[in-house]
């Protein structure tokens, strides 16, 4: 789990880093508006929010709460894999080394 946790903690930094550079020096309107006109743009964020759907599935398959499921899948929506390394640190550390926990959530206990 340590390893894990170095990961998700990594992954945390690394797309502050980039969420930060893109907000601060591009242009989401003009920059968006052409990812759009580029097919290989459409391939990536179709991808993209493939990867955000089968991940928001799992958030929603172990959470318990419902307003806390809805927020964390508007997070992926939003700011993605910073989302995703936030929700995999937090699991791992409420999990306490237990990997079924991490895994099942709420089905973990039975």
């Amino acid at each position: 789990m340590k390893t894990g946790k170095i990961i998700a903690a990594l992954g945390i930094a690394t797309m502050t880093a980039v969420l930060i550079f893109g907000f601060t020096i591009g242009d989401f309107g003009s920059d968006g508006g052409e990812i759009l006109r580029n097919p290989w743009g459409i391939v990536s964020l179709v991808d993209l929010y493939t990867g955000f759907t089968l991940f928001s599935a799992w958030i929603i398959y172990r959470e318990r709460s419902v307003p806390k499921t809805f927020f964390w899948v508007f997070l992926m929506m939003v700011l993605g894999f910073f989302t995703a390394s936030l929700y995999i640190l937090l699991a791992l550390i409420s999990s306490k080394g237990d990997w079924k926990k991490f895994w099942m959530g709420k089905y973990a206990d039975g």
